[in-house]
């Protein structure tokens, strides 16, 4: 796998609660030179990076984040919202009370709900997955093949741990109805995020991809980088 390939999977991500809009200029900015899938950041940059990035990367943004136990007309306001000013992707987090909890016919009617407020946009569902069981991981699985979304997702990146290779797995065996996987949280650079990729994840939330790339192209020439194969 080449790193293109990698780069053309990667939501390029700047979630940080102290981001300033020159952070969030310098991801789009990122983005766009190297070809990732979108650009995720904070919703109330989402109107602003739209403009700025006019067409040239898909705006993903969060919704109910991180801890997703805002109400669901909450969520569906933020996702509704987001997508008026320009998101093309939302990712979600569920409501991890009603998870723990077994019910799972609230959580498919939340992510149905938030779906329909996305209004034809991606929607990726993020379970955290550092804290459930497995059980719990399988039934989340169930619950997202069983919704209108789009994408499972490991991790918001910001509880107690992000993606394992054994939680992608572990998705890859259970995820039907053609849904999609996302790795998020703790993915180190390229390599990390390749070995992800082969073990089924369809995209990668990460920031430390483009940071490696970035490190790399001091000592290296660009092509030695694109070359180089994970």
């Amino acid at each position: 796998m080449n790193l293109q390939e990698i780069l053309n999977r990667v939501d390029h991500t700047q979630l940080s609660p102290t981001a300033v809009w020159a952070d969030i200029q310098k991801a789009c900015d990122e983005g766009i030179l190297y070809g990732t899938a979108s650009v995720c950041i904070p919703p109330s940059f989402v109107r602003q990076a739209a403009v700025y990035a006019a067409g040239r990367i898909p705006i993903c943004t969060v919704i109910g984040f991180p801890n997703g136990y805002a109400a669901t007309e909450s969520k569906c306001f933020e996702a509704a919202q987001a997508v008026q000013a320009g998101a093309a992707e939302i990712d979600m987090v569920v409501n991890l009370g009603w998870v723990r909890g077994g019910d799972d016919d609230a959580v498919l009617r939340e992510i149905n709900a938030v779906k329909d407020a996305c209004a034809g946009r991606l929607l990726k569902v993020i379970i955290e997955t550092c804290l459930l069981t497995t059980e719990e991981k399988i039934r989340m699985c169930t619950v997202v093949s069983s919704s209108g979304a789009d994408f499972i997702k490991t991790s918001t990146g910001f509880s107690t741990g992000g993606a394992t290779c054994e939680d992608i797995i572990l998705m890859k065996q259970h995820m039907k109805n053609g849904k999609q996987i996302k790795a998020a949280g703790g993915i180190s650079g390229p390599a990390d995020a390749a070995e992800m990729i082969r073990l089924g994840a369809d995209r990668i939330g990460t920031s430390r991809v483009i940071a490696a790339l970035v490190q790399a192209q001091k000592g290296e020439t660009n092509a030695t980088i694109s070359n180089t194969t994970y």
